[in-house]
């Protein structure tokens, strides 16, 4: 999940499409063709992931749901608690609300996420819902750079980072998030859900649903492309693919040429040959000890750990070091 700085400005439709265009361009002249995950998430992208969520297959949301039930009145004791909270990607309601619920004390809620309308419409319902909250949306990449957020300086800030979207980056890639996020708020705490390596068949049937909701994410990438760039991809000649890549701790998702093919993308022709892939997302799984060597990269310390039963999940809490 890459081009824009974060600021307290809303990016405008021109430059996303202008990010949207370069990225999908040269991630598909690479020699293993890719696109950054990040794109996965326009309007209709983000509806089908929720979906995803809901899935009994789908093991992390509930897990981490389950987590953070629990421990949520110890997050309460963070100072960030009791002055702004920033959430990097405003994904799951029943994941912010645990915690909003928890902070009544909380002055400031900043949801950050690149798909606009996605994130507007989650703004609005935070608004609804807790009223006396000032709740700052900030369109943007996240994934890039921190420019100045627009907080109040004296307030002290707890960073909220579900979903296990740290295991989307290389390694290098998340320890350099890591230290980007610590630069721009180099006191506040963070708060991380972190998936954890497992049995491979729980892996595979998480990323490749028997319903096909997971094969129907990936594939609107496709979609988007034509509806966004006059693309002509047709849907019928790309396959899903999840697999799991057990030396990089990963599930990596594909889409699969079925036959040799030529497409138009924004006026220019990419060709495929029939089983080539595009690599579209990674899903890494840490251990305690890997993730540990991230975040000390990025110039974190762990100071707290929760994880379910199994050791399926693990929500971190970290300070800069």
């Amino acid at each position: 999940m890459m081009t824009k700085h974060v600021s307290p400005e809303n990016q405008t439709d021109e430059n996303q499409s202008d990010m949207f265009r370069d990225d999908i361009l040269s991630g598909l002249l690479k020699d293993q063709k890719a696109i950054s995950s990040k794109w996965l998430y326009d309007d209709v992208g983000s509806h089908l992931f929720e979906a995803i969520t809901e899935l009994d297959a789908y093991y992390p949301t509930r897990t981490e749901i389950s987590i953070l039930a629990q421990n949520a009145r110890k997050y309460r004791r963070l100072p960030g608690a009791r002055g702004a909270m920033v959430e990097l990607g405003s994904g799951s309601s029943r994941k912010t609300d645990l915690l909003l619920n928890a902070f009544p004390d909380l002055s400031v809620y900043m949801p950050i996420d690149i798909s606009a309308n996605h994130l507007k419409a989650a703004a609005e319902r935070v608004r609804r819902a807790y009223p006396s909250l000032a709740v700052i949306p900030v369109a943007a990449d996240f994934t890039q750079p921190f420019g100045q957020l627009p907080l109040l300086p004296e307030l002290p800030v707890l960073i909220f980072f579900p979903g296990s979207t740290i295991g989307n980056f290389e390694k290098t890639e998340a320890a350099a998030l890591l230290a980007n996020i610590r630069s721009a708020m180099p006191e506040a705490s963070l708060v991380i859900g972190v998936d954890r390596p497992k049995d491979a068949k729980v892996l595979q049937e998480a990323y490749d649903d028997p319903a096909g909701i997971t094969a129907a994410f990936n594939q609107n990438l496709l979609q988007r492309i034509n509806r966004e760039l006059d693309g002509d991809f047709d849907l019928a000649a790309f396959a899903h693919k999840a697999i799991w890549n057990k030396g990089e701790s990963r599930i990596e998702m594909h889409l699969e040429s079925l036959v040799q093919q030529q497409v138009s993308i924004a006026g220019e022709t990419v060709a495929f040959a029939k089983g080539e892939t595009i690599h579209t997302e990674n899903s890494h799984k840490y251990s305690e000890e890997a993730f540990e060597g991230i975040a000390s990269e990025g110039g974190w310390q762990i100071t707290d750990v929760d994880s379910d039963e199994n050791k399926w999940f693990s929500v971190y809490t970290l300070q800069a070091a």
